[in-house]
This record gives C-alpha cells, sequence and structure tokens, in this order.
C-alpha cells in the first residue's frame, strides 16, 4: 500500500490525513489546534504541530511518509513553501516544509487543494475542466483546466471572489470594485441586509419563513452569483461548476434553485450544451485530500 501524509493547515484547527495514494481513501484523520502567533524557539508552534502529525502517522504507517500541505496565502512555483500571507498566519510565509520535515513536502494554496481533492475523489472526478466556488465568510475559488490546476505566474489564479461584478459599486480587501465576494461572502451581510441579520443563515432562515425583506437581500446576492458564473463559464467554458463553503452547505436548495433558475437564462449554451452545477462532496477532507494528489502530479 502507497501511503501519503496530506496537511490542511487553517487558521483555527491543522486537519491532517493518511491516506492510500492508490485508491485516494482516507485511512486515518487527525485534528489539532493551529495556535496561531505561538512561536517555541522561534519556530512557529502550527510547524512543530504538523510534525508531531506525520510523526504519529508514521509510527502507524511502520515507514517514513511524504508530505502534501495546503495552506492560505500565495505558493512559490515550485510548490516549496507559501510566499505571500500577510497579516495572520505568523511565521508561514517562506517557510520552506520539506528542509523543516526533512522529507518531499510540496504546498499549495488551500482553495486550489480543495478543488484539487474534488477532481481527485469528490464531484469531479475525470473532468478536465472544472472552477470552484468556496462561499463562506469570503469567497474562495480555484479552477482546473485542460487537466491541470491553474495558478497563473505568481500563485494568484484562482482568486474568483475578486471578480468584479459593479465597477462603481466600493471595493473590496484585494481593491476591486463591487466583487462578487461582497455581493455574498458572510463578511458583509450587515451592510446587504442593512443591520437585520447577524449571518447568512439567519438572513436564509428569514427568507426560508417567508420574509420579504430577506427575499430580496439573498435573491440579489444570488443573482450576482449567478451572473458572475455565467461571466466565468463564458471565460474557461467548464464540464462542472462545483460550490462549496459554510453557506452553500447551509443553504442547499435555497441557494442552488434560484441559482440555477438563474443560470438557465444568463447561460449562453451553444448546441445546446451547458455546464452542470453541483455541491462539493468531500466537507473538511477536501485540502488533505488535493494535498496529497498535488503531491502525486508535480
Amino acid at each position: 500500500m502507497n501511503l501519503s501524509v496530506g496537511i490542511d493547515l487553517g487558521g483555527t484547527n491543522i486537519k491532517a490525513a493518511l491516506v492510500d495514494t492508490q485508491s485516494a481513501k482516507t485511512l486515518a484523520t487527525l485534528s489539532k489546534p493551529t495556535r496561531d502567533g505561538e512561536f517555541e524557539n522561534n519556530t512557529p508552534r502550527f510547524a512543530l504541530t504538523v510534525r508531531e502529525i506525520v510523526h504519529e502517522f508514521e509510527a502507524q504507517a511502520g515507514s517514513k511518509l511524504a508530505v502534501g500541505l495546503s495552506a492560505p496565502g500565495l505558493a512559490n512555483p515550485n510548490d516549496q513553501c507559501i510566499n505571500w500571507m500577510p497579516g495572520r498566519m505568523h511565521g508561514l510565509e517562506k517557510f520552506d516544509w520539506a528542509a523543516f520535515l526533512e522529507r518531499d513536502c510540496r504546498v499549495l494554496n488551500d482553495a486550489h487543494a480543495a478543488l484539487l481533492g474534488e477532481v481527485w475523489a469528490g464531484a469531479a472526478i475525470k473532468c478536465r475542466d472544472v472552477f470552484m466556488l468556496t462561499l463562506g465568510t469570503g469567497v474562495g475559488g480555484a479552477i482546473w483546466s485542460g487537466g491541470r490546476l491553474l495558478q497563473g505566474k505568481i500563485g494568484r489564479a484562482g482568486h474568483l471572489g475578486h471578480l468584479s461584478i459593479d465597477s462603481n459599486a466600493p471595493c473590496d480587501d484585494f481593491n476591486t470594485p463591487g466583487s462578487l465576494e461582497d455581493a455574498i461572502g458572510n463578511q458583509t451581510i450587515a451592510q446587504r441586509g442593512e443591520g437585520r441579520y447577524a449571518t447568512t443563515h439567519a438572513l436564509l432562515d428569514a427568507y426560508a419563513s417567508g420574509d420579504e425583506h430577506a427575499k430580496i437581500v439573498w435573491l440579489t446576492s444570488v443573482r450576482h452569483l449567478a451572473a458572475a458564473i455565467a461571466s466565468l463559464i463564458n471565460v474557461l467554458d467548464p464540464e462542472v461548476v462545483i460550490l462549496g463553503g459554510g453557506i452553500a452547505t447551509g443553504a442547499k436548495d435555497l441557494l442552488f434553485k434560484p441559482l440555477q433558475q438563474m443560470l438557465d437564462t444568463f447561460e449562453w449554451r451553444p448546441g445546446g450544451n451547458h455546464a452542470r452545477l453541483v455541491s462539493a462532496e468531500l466537507g473538511d477532507s477536501a485540502g488533505c485530500l488535493g494535498a496529497v494528489f498535488n503531491l502525486l502530479n508535480r
């Protein structure tokens, strides 16, 4: 059996999986606190925890294991480290994981990893052209084009939440005017909902109960999402569009039904061809599996 370790390094928790690389099956999992901002002898605490996890899995496997690691930020072109991650995950930038762990280790962006997980073992198996949007506090994204991950020159490709859908609206955190992230991400729900809803889930509860104001707010956001997806379909020509993240998971039909109806209007469908809209399948395990898939295919 060929085994590798997948690590999904998040701001709150480190998720890890021992993966059979032949079957893409997860054999064991671990989750430990990230403890961002803590250091021991100038080494980030999260790095020490990752090493402990790897050694624990090696004790189970009885052999030294290669590691695939996903993390927020922009990975450098050779997948050695995260080149850019300002403001949080202190000590992550330029941290050389292969040297620290003393083994083969490939690093990539967490949204990229989530899509690769879905391509390898989830909603997009055997697909060559896919893009994914993760709807949560913000809006993340990733692109699989022609059977390869689209990363771009500096690893910036796939930041689909920072697509502009209204050039006259205020700029988001990435200086994008009227971004998709601001149109549907949870971080702007107070502004979009005029202070009536603390979270997107509260908005959805009100919408489901028939509240007219909530209906307007929610369907306006979904319309922005549909316009963005239709535009991306024109650019990328995917077989499948995957939606994941906490908002998509929580909303279910409250999102997918009106979104599909709007796409039936907005999407250009030459010869009747259309992109399938699907929900992400792997949940919290996507990043770990995608990190291993990246390790196997570089």
